[in-house]
């Protein structure tokens, strides 16, 4: 089962990376969104240590959004989900394999990427540090909370309208301590309780939300 759990895994990640769209676009959206803060704010170092953690989390959802949409669009187009229904390895196995995938050619360039924006915004090294630690741990709940609002509105219209509703109200706790974990390192307060906060819901959406987005994709795919 490991091995093919493994096979699944391999395989997806070489699907994604061929599909240059798959993980070009986000990080470009990403980097434009960013981008646009200063000229939309202002251009003072001081007020863009303080707004750019911010910025950069909404940029990085956003750019989530953006990258989830389509998550199971391919594998609808051709079957395969109907295939992965018959396998006799748990739906949710298979699902953990193919939304680590889709994490980490999507979402982890966004956090190397992070710390170049971060010294072009005047961040200090241990602010873009915490900032890169903390997307480390909140955006894998952003892919698995996105890939559930993708199940849940698989094959309806308006799709990525219904997404971003869902959605943005799930993530709201994530992009709130995510920011906070920064300030308070900015500040110089400890980081511990925050940080253990966004771990915590990042092993609960790890541990729960594969197994949530099997269920709804069997309940999709019989109606």
């Amino acid at each position: 089962m490991l091995k093919t759990l493994w096979w699944v895994f391999y395989l997806e990640l070489i699907l994604l990376l061929r599909r240059s769209q798959e993980w070009l676009y986000p990080l470009g959206f990403f980097v434009v969104v960013i981008s646009l803060f200063p000229l939309a704010l202002t251009p003072d170092p001081v007020w863009l240590q303080k707004l750019m953690p911010g910025g950069v989390w909404i940029a990085a959802l956003l750019a989530s959004l953006l990258s989830i949409e389509h998550v199971f669009f391919m594998d609808l187009e051709d079957g395969n989900i109907e295939q992965l229904l018959l396998n006799p390895i748990p739906l949710s196995l298979i699902m953990l394999m193919k939304l680590t995938a889709q994490w980490m050619v999507t979402e982890l360039p966004l956090v190397i990427v992070t710390p170049v924006v971060g010294c072009l915004f005047h961040l200090s090294a241990s602010a873009i540090g915490v900032l890169c630690l903390s997307l480390l741990f909140g955006t894998p709940v952003l892919t698995l909370m996105g890939s559930l609002g993708v199940a849940l509105t698989l094959g309806l219209r308006q799709q990525g309208v219904l997404l971003g509703l869902l959605m943005l109200p799930l993530v709201t706790p994530v992009l709130i301590f995510g920011v906070n974990i920064v300030q308070q390192s900015q500040a110089g307060f400890s980081i511990a309780g925050p940080l253990a906060f966004l771990a915590g819901l990042s092993v609960l959406a790890v541990t729960l939300l594969p197994w949530a987005v099997a269920a709804t994709l069997r309940v999709s795919l019989e109606d």
